[in-house]
């Protein structure tokens, strides 16, 4: 199972949207006051994949959570989860949608 590694640079998110288009990954947008983050964060670190997962802390990394959404062209939520592939967002959900059987399914239907 792949250990999560936290981003608090916009050069680790470049990093990672490059490395993206070589291999998939998962990015965790994380509110660490908000309780619907903490349940969604939980089921993150739970799921189990060989895909590398990240996470930023939105408090903590307002600069990169703003790049983020601005690169991917997709409004910042929080909690939020996007399965990173080829440079883009292939997926992507917030709040009570981050469950284990959603991240498995966005896997199934768009990381071939």
């Amino acid at each position: 199972m792949a250990e999560l590694k936290q981003i608090t640079s916009e050069a680790e998110w470049e990093a990672l949207l490059q490395g993206s288009k070589e291999k998939p990954a998962f990015l965790f947008k994380h509110s660490t006051t908000c309780p619907v983050s903490a349940n969604a964060y939980k089921e993150y670190q739970e799921f189990a994949t060989d895909l590398d997962k990240y996470y930023l802390i939105v408090s903590e990394s307002r600069p990169v959570s703003n790049q983020v959404a601005e690169d991917l062209g997709i409004k910042h939520e929080s909690p939020q989860i996007f399965l990173l592939d080829d440079g883009k967002a292939a997926w992507n959900t917030s709040h009570w949608n981050i469950t284990e059987k959603n991240m498995k399914e966005a896997l199934e239907e768009n990381i071939k």
